[in-house]
């Protein structure tokens, strides 16, 4: 195998191409370690070291300075770590190695994040945050029923009002456009249709135009 490219991506570090395609990236001090040189040939055993001893110790150690500074779900640990320039297999080992210590568990970190934001966020605003953090819909679903266990509940009226009041709206005297500004301000926080319809409209046949 050739080292087709060196490539410098900051002071410290750089990414190695090995007969034209992306292998690692390494710090230069490792570079001279194993003695990589653009042009030249790479022994298996070299590239063995680095793919299944280097990267995976210090993949693992990565993930485990993230997980202190605060939690992650895994897809959030995914990328950190491939934005690092890891290989699939490097991430996917230090992934299990945290997932054995139970350093990450993303129903945890659900229930974690849904008792944060139960007072202030809606159900479908807090369900598109953590979608978006990676959690898939059936770790989502044991996450509500883990937190209503707990005896969690949310008063969405609550959330609204409280809302409308911090944005001085007054059903009773506001007209149609201003209510549909508010309409369409609070459906994009998450709220359903119903629950803001009987907040904003007092009663009005309001369709949206």
């Amino acid at each position: 195998m050739t080292v087709t490219q060196i490539e410098e991506i900051s002071k410290s570090r750089v990414r190695i191409l090995i007969d034209e395609a992306f292998a690692f990236v390494l710090y230069k001090g490792e570079l001279r370690s194993y003695h990589i040189r653009e042009g030249e040939e790479m022994g298996e055993e070299d590239y063995r070291s680095i793919l299944h001893e280097l990267l995976p110790r210090r993949a693992k150690i990565r993930a485990m300075n993230l997980l202190k500074t605060r939690p992650y779900t895994v897809k959030q640990l995914y990328d950190k770590l491939k934005t690092g320039g890891y290989p699939e297999e490097v991430i996917q080992s230090a992934l299990d190695y945290v997932a054995g210590f139970h350093y990450t568990d993303d129903l945890r970190y659900a229930v974690s994040y849904i008792r944060s934001h139960e007072n202030a966020r809606s159900r479908r605003r807090i369900e598109q945050e953590l979608q978006g953090k990676g959690i898939p819909r059936d770790i989502l679903e044991q996450a509500w029923e883990a937190w209503e266990e707990e005896g969690g509940s949310q008063d969405e009226q609550a959330m609204i009002r409280a809302l409308l009041e911090k944005k001085g709206f007054r059903p009773e005297s506001a007209d149609r456009r201003e209510k549909q500004r508010m309409y369409a301000f609070l459906m994009r926080k998450g709220f359903s249709g119903e629950q803001v319809r009987r907040a904003v409209l007092s009663g009005e046949n309001f369709e949206w135009e």
